[in-house]
Order: C-alpha cells, then sequence, then structure tokens
C-alpha cells in the first residue's frame, strides 16, 4: 500500500510525512532525497551530463527510514546531510527534469513499495509515480511561509543564507518543476489538498493519520 504526499518546496510535506510513518508505524519514503542524491553525483560530474549519465549507471544509491530520519547512501556512504546544502538546492529541479533521472529515480522507489504500507512525499507522484497509489494528497502553502521554514532549516545546519535568497530559489523551483516537459509539479485530480500556511504541524500530521489509519487497521 502507498500513500503519497505531493507540493511544492517547503510546503511541509517531508516532515509531515515523516511525523505520520512514525505515528503509524509504517514506511517512509523521501522522493526529494533521491533527486538530491542524484543532483549530488551531477555536481560530483561538474554538471557535464555525459560523465552524470555514466556515473548516475556506476554508483550505487540505497536508503531506508530509522530512528524518525531518511537515511539517504551513496556507494555505502550516508550523504543525509550532504544532500541538503544550498548548492544542491540550487541544482535538484534541473537535475529532476532531466527524463533519464526521472525514470531512474521512480524505479528506485516502485522496487522499494512492492512491500509493506509506505508514505511518501515528492512533486509527481500522484500524478505520475504511483497514480493508483491508495490515498493522494496535496500540500500547499504561500511563498513566505515555506520560505520561512527552509530557511530554519539550513540555518540549523549552519549555511549563511537569507530570506531572500531562499525566497529567490524556492520561487525558482516552483517555476521550474510546474513548467518541465516530464511529469510536472500538479495536484492529482482525486488529491485532498491541505494548506498548511495557518495550519500547526499537529493538526497538519493529524488530517493524514486520520484518513490512513483505519485502512491499515481493518
Amino acid at each position: 500500500m502507498i500513500v503519497v504526499i505531493d507540493g511544492p518546496a517547503g510546503s511541509g510535506k517531508s516532515s509531515t510525512a515523516r511525523a505520520v510513518a512514525e505515528h503509524l508505524g509504517i514506511q517512509y519514503l523521501d522522493s526529494g532525497a533521491l533527486y538530491r542524491v542524484a543532483t549530488l553525483i551531477y555536481l560530483k560530474a561538474e554538471k557535464n551530463k555525459i560523465t552524470f549519465f555514466e556515473l548516475l549507471k556506476e554508483n550505487k544509491i540505497s536508503f531506508h527510514f530509522k530512528d524518525k530520519k531518511f537515511h539517504a547512501f551513496l556507494n555505502g556512504t550516508n550523504v543525509s546531510e550532504e544532500i541538503r546544502t544550498m548548492e544542491v538546492s540550487q541544482s535538484v529541479s534541473e537535475v529532476a527534469a532531466i527524463p533519464e533521472v526521472r525514470s531512474f529515480v521512480n524505479d528506485l522507489m516502485h522496487k522499494a513499495v512492492k512491500q509493506d504500507v509506505y508514505v511518501a512525499d515528492g512533486r509527481d507522484l500522484g500524478t505520475a509515480v504511483f497514480p493508483n497509489a491508495t490515498l493522494k494528497f496535496f500540500m500547499v502553502a504561500d511563498l513566505r511561509k515555506r520560505a520561512e521554514r527552509r530557511l530554519a532549516e539550513l540555518l540549523r545546519k549552519g549555511d549563511e543564507v537569507t530570506l531572500e535568497e531562499v525566497m529567490d530559489n524556492i520561487a525558482q523551483r516552483d517555476e521550474t518543476d510546474s513548467n518541465r516537459s516530464a511529469d510536472p509539479l500538479k495536484k492529482a485530480d482525486d488529491a485532498v489538498e491541505i494548506d498548511t500556511s495557518s495550519l500547526s504541524f499537529n493538526e497538519q500530521v493529524s488530517i493524514i493519520c486520520d484518513q490512513i489509519e483505519p485502512l491499515i487497521t481493518k
């Protein structure tokens, strides 16, 4: 069983999905983290696409959800912190727009969810990756609120960045994600929209848990 939570950057989908997984005792799949690992490979290839595609085939990406965190590995090395830097954030939408990368990451996710109950977050899961998901949610929030959330995350990691820079980055990612030719960011017709702008974190988690719990306790 797969439940998906889509939405733009900073809408709260990742933190909410993690909390939902922890509360319900199910698995969590962070699709954005997988694209970030691919972006890390892209940066190591110095943005040379020929080299990048070769490295993408040669390198091994693995992951698991443990101790309330999604851990991503590149060739056995935990890169969960490295993929959250501003440098990676500035290139992730560009990399995620490449059809070959989307196919690669989608294949990783499809293999992962063949067993167990998963909640996954991303941008096109409900429309392109898991169109037959048991439940679909689409989280939104105003730009400033999203930027404030991401800024707090970056500052905790020691990054030197301003709110204006984060707002610009998120706005650019929104534009790229919504207008890419391959599986653009959009709400699935059967998704439940949740505006998190004025919701507390516990409220948004409860809204989703209340709909999932009856399905896994039957």
